[in-house]
């Protein structure tokens, strides 16, 4: 229960954030090619802010595909498999996913916000540390790791009721 809720409200909060990224982004490029055009020079920000804003929400848009399972996958051998297999599978997928996360989302993601905090890199036009930019890779990985535990939750339940079918 206390995971369905977190799993909803984190899915909601995920939303509303990827979609305010995006008009911010569609805003600031609207106005960088307006500028342009215009007046014939476009801010000096408006270029780093839009390549920022594309990375968090390309980070952050592949933790909330994670939610629903929305990532590319070629499963014509996957589809041919018995359930049982299907499940074993998906539990390996799962343990891959969080592996992945953990290790080189947020260790790898954490140790490079530190570095870059630690020698005060700052950005060029927008003086906004580095550090704070790359946070979105430890975020979005302990958002990824959410979601593995909750798919593999899943998976258990639904074994557990296959279980209880066959007897």
């Amino acid at each position: 229960m206390i995971m369905e809720k977190l799993y909803k409200t984190i899915n909601h909060f995920l939303e509303i954030l990827l979609v305010f990224l995006f008009v911010v982004l569609v805003a600031d490029v609207l106005w960088q090619v307006f500028s342009r055009y215009s007046v014939g020079k476009s801010q000096a920000f408006t270029e780093e802010l839009a390549r920022y804003l594309l990375v968090w929400l390309a980070i952050l848009g592949t933790a909330y595909v994670r939610s629903y399972k929305g990532e590319m996958a070629i499963d014509y051998f996957f589809n041919k498999l018995s359930d049982t297999k299907k499940r074993v599978m998906n539990f390996l997928i799962e343990i891959t996913i969080l592996l992945f996360a953990l290790i080189i989302m947020v260790v790898g993601g954490s140790n490079l916000m530190y570095i870059t905090l630690k020698l005060g890199q700052v950005s060029a036009t927008l003086n906004i540390p580095i550090g704070y930019i790359y946070s979105v890779v430890p975020l979005s990985g302990l958002i990824i790791i959410f979601y593995c535990v909750y798919h593999l939750r899943s998976l258990y339940k639904e074994g557990k009721q296959e279980n209880l079918k066959s007897f």
